[in-house]
Parts: structure tokens; C-alpha cells; sequence
């Protein structure tokens, strides 16, 4: 992966994470003064043009980690919020494990189980799906996991703000997941989730 393609992780001036930006997004919040300040490690220097007047050429630096000024969404991201269901990011919540036989798989290999089936009553939210690999997805088919003779490994959960940036990511510098993890709740099954990789 080139460093052009690394993502940096945004917040508020509270420190409140809100997303990813690229490196373009980031150069233009800095020429718009929109930058708060900057933490965690340079990922790179840009160089622009030579200032005709002073002679010197322009550098910016960008960091792992920035805040930025504006309105401070941190009541609309604490409270009430439900992020919206992906599979990528489903998938990633469970860590790439099945949730029925606990085997680890790629991407590609997973699919959304519900597991209330939508056809008994169950919805499409994050509280009624796991990662699945086909073979047990198959078997379980339009049963619940008692009815199907199989067991769920653990209870599927809403991600908050802060662990659906962290889901949303990918190559997540050290730096960004020490401070993502910051804003996780200590009961997050997440923190277990990222001791086995």
C-alpha cells in the first residue's frame, strides 16, 4: 500500500472521532485553515510550489490523526446512534470468524446470517446478524441456531461511533488504534476480537 493511500483519521476538537479522510481531503482542510491540530505520526510530507515573493517552497505535513474545527457532533454520535449495516463492516465486527462454527475466513467467504430468520419475524439490524461462512449459513438455513442443532458463539452487538470508524477503516495505523480504542467501551467485544489477531 502506498502512503497516498493511507487513510487519516478525523475528530472534533474534542477528540471525538468522526471518520477517515485521504490525504487530498486533509491538504484541502488545511488550506482552508480547518485544521485544529494534528497528532500521532507524519505519514507524509507534501511539497507544493516555490512562493515567488519569500522564495520558499511550501511543505505540508500530514499526521496519522487530525481535529478539526467545527460543530461538535458528540451528542449525536454518543447517544441513541446506530450506524449503518454493512457487511464489510459486519464482518470485521466478528472478525472474520463464523459465528456458528468459529472458523476464521476471508472476506469473500462470509455472508449476513440473521439469525432470527426474516422470515420468522427477524430484522436486518446489527442485533440479529453474524458473519457466517456458506457452509453453516446453508445449514441453518431459514431456522433459528436452536432449531437449526447449531450454537452462536457470541451475542451480536451495536457498534458505537467510535467502533464503526474503527470498522470503516482499513490498514489502521497503531497509533489510530490506540486512539480509536480509547473511545471504545471497556465491555467492547471488539478489544477481545483484535487480542486474537
Amino acid at each position: 500500500m502506498s502512503e497516498l493511500d493511507q487513510l487519516i483519521l478525523r475528530t472534533d476538537l474534542a477528540g471525538m472521532p468522526l471518520g477517515w479522510a485521504d490525504y487530498r481531503d486533509v491538504l484541502r482542510l488545511h488550506v482552508l485553515g480547518q485544521i485544529a491540530y494534528q497528532c500521532g505520526s507524519t505519514i507524509m510530507t507534501l511539497r507544493g510550489g516555490i512562493n515567488a515573493r519569500t522564495h520558499k517552497q511550501s511543505v505540508v505535513e500530514i499526521n496519522s490523526i487530525i481535529a478539526t474545527f467545527g460543530d461538535c457532533h458528540t451528542s449525536r454520535l454518543t447517544s441513541g446512534y446506530t450506524p449503518p449495516l454493512n457487511n464489510p463492516a459486519l464482518f470485521r465486527r466478528d472478525a472474520h470468524i463464523c459465528m456458528y462454527c468459529g472458523e476464521a475466513f476471508a472476506e469473500q467467504l462470509l455472508s449476513r446470517d440473521h439469525v432470527t430468520p426474516m422470515c420468522k419475524g427477524g430484522t436486518d439490524s446489527w442485533t440479529n446478524v453474524v458473519a457466517s461462512c456458506f457452509h453453516c449459513n446453508n445449514k441453518k438455513a431459514g431456522r433459528t441456531p436452536e432449531d437449526a442443532g447449531i450454537s452462536l458463539l457470541a451475542i451480536p452487538f451495536v457498534p458505537t461511533h467510535a467502533e464503526y470508524v474503527y470498522l470503516q477503516g482499513r490498514n489502521v495505523l497503531a497509533d489510530q488504534m490506540e486512539f480509536l480504542r480509547a473511545h471504545f467501551p471497556r465491555t467492547s467485544p471488539i478489544h477481545q476480537r483484535l487480542e486474537l489477531n
